[in-house]
């Protein structure tokens, strides 16, 4: 299973190369958005992951930014937009990074809440709560639908592999 992105949002392509949408990239959002604007002096988009944001966080205005938002930037743009990539920050690592985290939160034991407060905490951007549930139970769907394929092509390392992952989320 691998995830990808393209100008329509993010996908997982399945093994026989079924592909099931399962976007929570386009519903990040910087908090403190206004005042990371004011300091830089200009508008970026409010969304994280958007083409004007990506620039300013991999090309390096931070220092404009104010102390208390600067370390969380970089952590977010070393967490997330660091790869080999010619295209980097516009090739699909990033958002695949951030769909990654949020993964690996909810294998935490961590709910919707909690995740979007542990982004808070981390990186300083936000989502809202039913974002993450839409995000978790594509995420599942998405398993259930490998796990039957793996149970008709009788692959059962791949099946217990996907009940296994797919625990981890419930």
């Amino acid at each position: 299973m691998e995830i990808h992105s393209d100008s329509e949002g993010d996908f997982i392509n399945t093994e026989d190369g079924e592909i099931i949408e399962v976007s929570i990239t386009e519903r990040i959002y910087l908090k403190n958005h206004s005042q990371i604007c004011a300091q830089l002096g200009v508008r970026i988009p409010k969304k994280v992951f958007s083409g004007a944001t990506l620039d300013l966080l991999f090309t390096g205005e931070i220092e404009k930014i104010d102390e208390s938002f600067r370390g969380h930037i970089y952590a977010f743009a070393k967490d997330f937009l660091d790869c080999g990539c010619e295209s980097n920050p516009y090739c699909e690592h990033p958002e695949k990074k951030f769909m990654e985290y949020v993964l690996k939160v909810r294998k935490e034991g961590k709910s919707p809440e909690e995740i979007v407060d542990r982004m808070g905490k981390d990186y300083m951007v936000y989502s809202y709560p039913a974002d993450v549930v839409s995000f978790l139970d594509d995420s599942i769907r998405t398993l259930e639908v490998l796990e039957a394929i793996a149970g008709v092509e009788g692959n059962e390392e791949m099946g217990e592999n996907v009940r296994v992952e797919k625990k981890s989320l419930i």
